[in-house]
């Protein structure tokens, strides 16, 4: 069995969490809903890699955001390949009244209560993810 590594991060301001839309240009998981995340490079740091994609994708800068908590590696079976699972490094952060920056990589953001989660077509279990934070 293959795996890669991604780090998977929730901000959270106040009572709400944002969820990005991926964009059409991205190579997985076109137009659903999911957290900040990105692939792990090599012995990166996972809570580094954390810190740079949310920078990357929605322009909060690290002194914008404090982690709140980190949750154990997850393993998920990839839908889109064989024999393949996604090693998620799961994180939350929370920051109060950010610009969001969208980049290529996402459309649309939205801030949801948690429970407005499952009205979402999200990636392959984001709720599960979420829900090991909180």
């Amino acid at each position: 069995m293959r795996f890669t590594k991604i780090v998977t991060s929730f901000i959270k301001d106040s009572d709400k969490i944002l969820i990005l839309k991926r964009s059409d240009k991205v190579k997985s998981m076109k137009g659903l809903w999911a957290g900040i995340s990105g692939i792990v490079e090599d012995d990166e740091d996972a809570l580094t890699r954390a810190k740079i994609e949310i920078f990357e994708e929605v322009g909060i800068t690290e002194d914008e955001i404090t982690l709140i908590k980190s949750a154990e590696e997850m393993r998920i079976n990839s839908p889109q390949y064989k024999n393949h699972e996604w090693e998620i490094f799961p994180f939350l952060f929370e920051t109060e009244n950010p610009t969001i920056k969208l980049n290529w990589e996402n459309s649309d953001f939205q801030w949801i209560s948690v429970e407005e989660l499952g009205n979402y077509e999200t990636v392959p279990s984001l709720q599960k993810v979420l829900f090991n934070l909180l």
